[in-house]
């Protein structure tokens, strides 16, 4: 089999210093294929994070416009990564915590076969509504989920009582 290709993608300034790391780990690693996707959401406070990092993303969407909803940028990001992950076939997806970004990057990758690997997975607060959108973010993308990387034990306890589906076999 070739090296499984995992993508991370990110949007935010808080996913990007959370990824960074495992940004390293892989992309140092000879068993995997890393690509770094950054849709932009937080356009303005990525590039000190890059430079503070020495990351440079693969895939740079820029989806922001200005007065854009979050039903906006799900759509841009889902739309604009349709075509990243059709040209580059990742095996796995790596998604971060609970932002628009995060939650739209792991329907495009379910939509497409790609495993979705969530980060900081099973935090929640018990009300769908708040944090909004947070909080809707998270559950969505643990149905979807085929590893959930949990912060804690707490977290585990969240998505063992939501009956989440135990790790599926990535590649």
């Amino acid at each position: 089999m070739t090296r499984p290709k995992i993508m991370i993608v990110y949007g935010t300034r808080p996913e990007a210093i959370k990824v960074a790391p495992l940004i390293k780990a892989l992309a140092s690693d000879d068993r995997f294929e890393c690509v770094v996707a950054s849709t932009g959401q937080h356009r303005e406070m990525l590039d000190q994070v890059h430079e503070m990092f020495g990351i440079t993303p693969d895939v740079e969407l820029a989806i922001m416009r200005a007065g854009q909803t979050l039903n906006g940028i799900v759509s841009r990001v889902i739309a604009a990564l349709d075509e990243v992950f059709e040209r580059e076939q990742p095996h796995a997806v790596v998604v971060h915590g609970d932002t628009s970004t995060a939650m739209a990057a792991a329907i495009a990758a379910f939509n497409r076969g790609s495993k979705v690997i969530h980060l900081e997975a099973g935090l929640r607060t018990s009300t769908l509504h708040s944090p909004f959108p947070e909080e809707a973010n998270r559950r969505v993308i643990s149905r979807l989920a085929s590893l959930h990387l949990a912060p804690t034990s707490r977290a585990k306890q969240h998505l063992l009582a939501e009956n989440t589906p135990p790790p599926r076999r990535l590649w």
